[in-house]
This record gives structure tokens, C-alpha cells and sequence, in this order.
């Protein structure tokens, strides 16, 4: 028999059940109803609900068949008029006939932490039994449970070459909870990496346009609360979550099963149920709704339920580990999406188990088609959209309303953000001192400095010594913007020893500057302007001797030696000058046939 498509709507007086039944023989179709069974006959489908709610036969109830689309539709009357029927959306809780109750957990903690204050659920004996199989002796002790509500074990033993691309804990059937606790904050303090955070701390534009987008939650808050104090049957009017045919279709897929949880297990449930949903939110502001390769990735990892098989026993431990995780691991490192996934996580739950079902029916889908992620659904996401489906709805009020009591800062997650964040700052006002005072022009120095770097300029004694000067005043501006000239970056581990720089060679508008390195102990001629033709004139004007020496204490020390020129080109000089001010040698030699001019400088770091 094949279960076909069906959806229920309700009014105030009737229930009404549309089934869809393509292909069936119109004319040869059963209806049962009775209280709260219902049953439908088609060939080739069988459809049998336990409704919600109490419905009679009075002779209101219709029947119609739509042979365009294939649909029956059956109205039937609620014995009570007015009566609300809660879960008509939870397809796979109606498929199967409502069990009876018979008792409570024999065992029960006494004095464990209550979060949540409601009357606890009695349990179902009705469950899923295994055959009893024989194992060696301490095996038993040896197994360490997980998955949800802790109900499963050895589940890896089977898996072990997928173990490693499904979560991160190693050998988990043999590692207790306190055990992966531990290890799970031992790599996430080993993960994370402060130049990640705090470049998203102070880059963040592309965060802060990812935190604009509103998925569908955000606007069916927004309705609900404009629809608070209406009554049920307006709130139904406006149908808050939809359902879509597919999902619709997985539900239907879902075997209906009962859970045998006590007080701890339903606690870790609850716990693992928002450590999942506040994953599943950071993925959906990030991506803005759309799902890619890294979707599986993203939800897996931030999830310590299912990466590292955690059982939470607080909702604060909860925030604390996804507030961790967000840190360490995606590719937007920022807390402010933290605090974005928690404010969705409380909508979601505010809206109630419809919404809470979408979006785990989401999570299974993208888990379904990512390999091996689909493992995650056999252990975590198919059994908790079967368990929401029956679940109180005021357990997941109250449990929201705990979620929103709940505070989470910076300094809970133990990577000292709020320290790191201050001394970044501080440093950040401090490059922006140096840049600030780099970019000074001279014009607006002090007239003290203004009268030094004139004192400078005055110890030249020529138009070349002066263009010297200048050129040293901007090597000196240079250094202060933080750019190190390569010559003195050599010589600044010797600063007592003399550095001498040749330059100012002119001849006519070309000048030309002589280099001296003391790493390599070689000259170089370089020229502002048609360097080859100035030194090819040069050549042929004098011929000059450049001879270089190492002093005492191991520098390169470049000296200018002015050797005596050609009888038949060089005459007598004129004028020899030398001028030592402190600042710097000077030496001129000139003459009528060939005007030539040196300057040579000792101190350091001038030229």
C-alpha cells in the first residue's frame, strides 16, 4: 500500500482533510472515522491518522473529488465546536495510532538541575527492541553513548574510514563525555588565531552586510507578535510557517517511534536542539539564505553536538561553546554574529515547534546530500524531527524564554577578546600618531627647527653644495615617513665609524653622484640626467682616480682623491677651499679649463 500526500486545515465547527490520490479508481474509495482514528482506502492507497482531536458522525460531514488534480476532499465535524486542534502541520506524530500510556521512568535523579520547570512527559513502554546479543565480558563498560538522547553506541566502531570527515573527536565509542569535553576545548584554545579575529573586528564591512539580511523567521515574528491576544483560529488564518511539498514529502518518509528519555536525556535533548539551531542560523545569515559546498561544513563544525558529540548540561555552557567555535573556525570570525545567531535561535522557538520542525527538516536536507554528513541524520536531525513533532509546546516557550535570560559576553569565552581588542586599539592610535607626524611639511615646523636646517644650508658654499643640501633634507624627511635608506640600514650598527659620500660632480646642468658601498667596495656612477654621454665627457675632460680604503675600525670608507690631470689639458688651479664646520668636509678644486667641484661629507647618514 503507498501512504498518500495529505494535508488537515481546520475551522471552528469542522476538520478538513484533503488526500491526494492520483490514478485511483474514484468510484471505489472507503472512509472511516470514529473519535479520533481516521481511516481512507483507495486502491492502491491507505491512509490511517490519530487526530488531535475528538470528531463525530452527525451528518454534516461531505465528500468531494477533484478528478482535474486527482484530491479528495473530506470535511469532517468536531464533537466539540471551537476546539482548537494543535499539530495538524506535524504529518508524521498523525500517521500512527495513538498508543496507550502505562507508566512512568521506574528511575529518576533526584535533585538534578530543573531549567525547565514544566511537569514531565510520561513515557511510552511502546518502543523499537534490538535481540539480545552476547558480549565479551567488559565490553559493556567500555562503550560510551552519544547521538540523540545519548541512545546510541559503537556506531563509529563500523565507520571508521568516514570517522574522521564527520567529526572531530577520535575513537568516541571509547572516550567518555568529561574526556571529550576537554579535548574539545584544548583544540578550539589551539585554533584560534587573534590576526583573524581582530582583523574582522576592525575590517567588517562584509559582516555588517551580512547581518542586514532577514530570513523568513524575522517576518513571521514580526506577525506574530501583531497577532497576540487574537484567538487561535485568526492565528490560523495567518499561517505563520509553511511547509513546502517537499518537506511535506519527508515528513511522510519519517517512520513514526517513540523515545524512552528521563529527566537528563530530555535535558541534553533540549540543549543539543539549540546548539544545532544556532548553527544552523550563523550558516543562513552568512550565506544570506543560500546553500553552498561549505553549508554541511559550517553547521557540523559549529556545532559541538555534533562535531564533538557533547552532551550540555546548561544553556550558558551552550552559548559559550558556539560562541568559541564562531571564533575559531568559519570564515567570518566576529561576535556580533554570535549575537545574531542567538536573538534568531529565540524567534525560532517563540514560534514553536512548526518553526523549530523547518528548520530541522532544512538541516536534513543538506545533510542528505552531502556525503558523508549524511551520517548525522541517522545519529542527531531524523530523530529529533520525529521528537518535535510530539513535543509540548509550552517546553519550548519555556524553553525559550530561558534561552532569553541567558547572557553571553566576551569575557565567557576565554580568549581574553576584550584585553586584545584595547591593545589593538592602542596600537592602531599610535601608527596613526606616526603617520600624522611623518606628513608634517617643513612649513609647519617649529621656527627652532626651521633656523637649524637654515644653519645647514648656509654651510654650503656653492649653488652644487646647496642642491647637496637639499637632497639631504629629503633623504632626512624620507627616514622620518619610516622609509630607511638602504646605505645607512648597513651602516647603522657602526655608528662611530665615519661615512663618506661623494657627490655634486656638475658638469654643466648634468650632475652626476658617486656611490660607495661597504658591502661590495665597488663605485657607481649615477646621473639625473643622460648618464652615459656625462661620463663619456668626463672621460675625456680628466682622468680621475677614485681610491677606496678601509679604516680602522672595519667600514668602508669612500675617499675622493683628486689626481693631477694631463700636462697638456690641466693647468694650475685657481682655488683650493676646504671648509670643516662640524657638519661635513668640503673640498673644491677649479680652473679655468675645467671647472670641477667635490664635496665630500663624513658624517653619517648625510650625503
Amino acid at each position: 500500500m503507498i501512504t498518500p500526500a495529505f494535508e488537515l486545515t481546520q475551522d471552528p465547527d469542522f476538520l478538513t482533510i484533503i488526500i491526494k490520490v492520483p490514478y485511483a479508481r474514484a468510484s471505489e474509495f472507503d472512509v472511516y472515522f470514529e473519535g479520533e482514528d481516521f481511516k481512507f482506502y483507495a486502491k492502491p492507497y491507505f491512509l490511517r491518522l490519530t487526530l488531535p482531536g475528538r470528531i463525530v458522525e452527525d451528518g454534516r460531514e461531505k465528500a468531494s473529488y477533484n478528478t482535474d488534480k486527482g484530491t479528495f476532499t473530506i470535511q469532517l465535524p468536531k464533537e466539540i465546536p471551537g476546539q482548537y486542534f494543535e499539530g495538524l502541520d506535524m504529518l508524521t506524530s498523525l500517521l500512527a495510532p495513538k498508543k496507550s500510556r502505562s507508566a512512568k521512568p521506574l528511575v529518576e535523579e533526584i535533585g538534578a538541575s530543573a531549567e525547565l520547570s514544566e511537569e514531565e512527559e510520561e513515557f511510552d513502554w511502546e518502543i523499537e527492541q534490538t535481540p539480545y546479543k552476547e558480549s565479551l565480558e567488559g565490553t559493556l563498560a567500555l562503550q560510551c553513548h552519544y547521538g540523540f538522547g545519548n541512545l546510541r553506541s559503537g556506531v563509529f566502531q563500523r565507520l571508521q574510514h568516514e570517522l574522521g570527515d564527520v567529526i572531530d573527536i577520535k575513537d568516541p565509542d571509547q572516550t567518555p563525555a568529561d574526556e571529550r569535553r576537554r579535548k574539545r576545548l584544548a583544540a578550539e584554545d589551539a585554533k584560534f588565531e587573534p590576526d583573524h579575529y581582530l582583523a574582522d573586528f576592525f575590517e567588517d564591512e562584509a559582516i555588517q552586510h551580512v547581518l542586514k539580511y532577514k530570513p523568513w523567521w524575522v517576518d513571521a515574528h514580526k506577525k506574530m507578535i501583531a497577532l497576540q491576544g487574537e484567538s487561535h483560529w485568526e492565528q490560523d488564518t495567518h499561517t505563520l510557517v509553511v511547509f513546502s511539498d517537499e518537506e511535506r514529502e519527508q515528513l511522510r518518509k519519517f517512520t513514526n517511534k517513540s523515545y524512552l528519555l528521563d529527566k537528563r536525556s530530555r535535558h541534553h535533548v533540549y540543549f543539543g536542539l539549540i546548539d544545532i539551531l544556532l548553527a544552523y542560523c550563523y550558516e543562513i545569515c552568512v550565506n544570506e539564505g543560500d546553500k553552498n559546498v561549505e553549508s554541511p561544513w559550517n553547521i557540523r563544525k559549529l556545532s559541538a553536538t555534533l562535531c564533538w558529540l557533547e552532551s550540555f548540561t546548561s544553556i550558558h555552557d551552550v552559548l559559550v561553546s558556539f560562541g568559541r567555535r564562531v571564533l575559531c573556525y568559519p570564515l567570518y570570525r566576529h561576535f556580533g554574529l554570535v549575537t545574531r545567531a542567538f536573538n534568531d535561535t529565540v524567534m525560532i522557538l517563540q514560534l514553536g515547534k512548526a518553526a523549530v520542525l523547518k528548520c530541522l527538516l532544512d538541516i536534513h536536507k543538506i545533510f542528505m546530500e552531502n556525503d558523508p554528513a549524511y551520517i548525522l541524520n541517522d545519529l542527531f536531525i531524523t530523530d529529533y524531527c520525529i521528537w518535535i513533532q510530539k513535543s509540548k509546546s509550552k517546553k519550548l516557550a519555556a524553553l525559550s524564554e530561558s534561552l532569553q535570560k541567558t547572557t553571553l559576553s566576551k569575557s565567557h569565552l576565554g580568549f581574553e577578546l576584550e584585553e586584545l581588542e584595547a591593545a589593538a586599539v592602542l596600537v592602531q592610535e599610535e601608527e596613526s600618531m606616526l603617520q600624522a607626524t611623518g606628513t608634517v611639511s617643513k612649513q609647519q615646523l617649529p621656527p627652532s627647527e626651521l633656523e637649524t636646517s637654515d644653519s645647514e644650508e648656509s654651510s654650503s658654499t656653492s649653488s652644487s653644495e646647496t642642491e647637496g643640501s637639499d637632497s639631504d633634507e629629503q633623504e632626512s624627511s624620507a627616514s622620518e615617513d619610516g622609509k630607511i635608506n638602504p646605505l645607512q640600514g648597513t651602516l647603522q650598527e657602526e655608528r662611530t665609524a665615519p661615512l663618506i659620500d661623494c657627490n655634486g660632480l656638475r658638469q654643466g646642468t648634468n650632475t652626476s653622484t658617486v656611490e660607495v658601498s661597504d658591502e661590495k667596495s665597488k663605485v657607481s656612477l649615477q646621473s639625473t640626467s643622460l648618464p652615459g654621454k656625462l661620463i663619456e665627457e668626463l672621460e675625456k675632460q680628466m682622468d680621475t682616480a677614485i681610491r677606496l680604503s678601509e679604516q680602522a675600525e672595519g667600514l668602508a670608507t669612500a675617499g675622493c682623491i683628486v689626481q693631477e690631470q694631463e700636462e697638456n689639458h690641466v693647468s694650475e688651479p685657481d682655488r683650493f677651499s676646504t671648509d670643516t664646520t662640524g657638519k661635513g668636509n668640503f673640498l673644491e678644486v677649479s680652473s679655468k679649463t675645467n671647472p670641477l667641484l667635490f664635496v665630500c661629507s663624513t658624517n653619517e647618514g648625510e650625503d
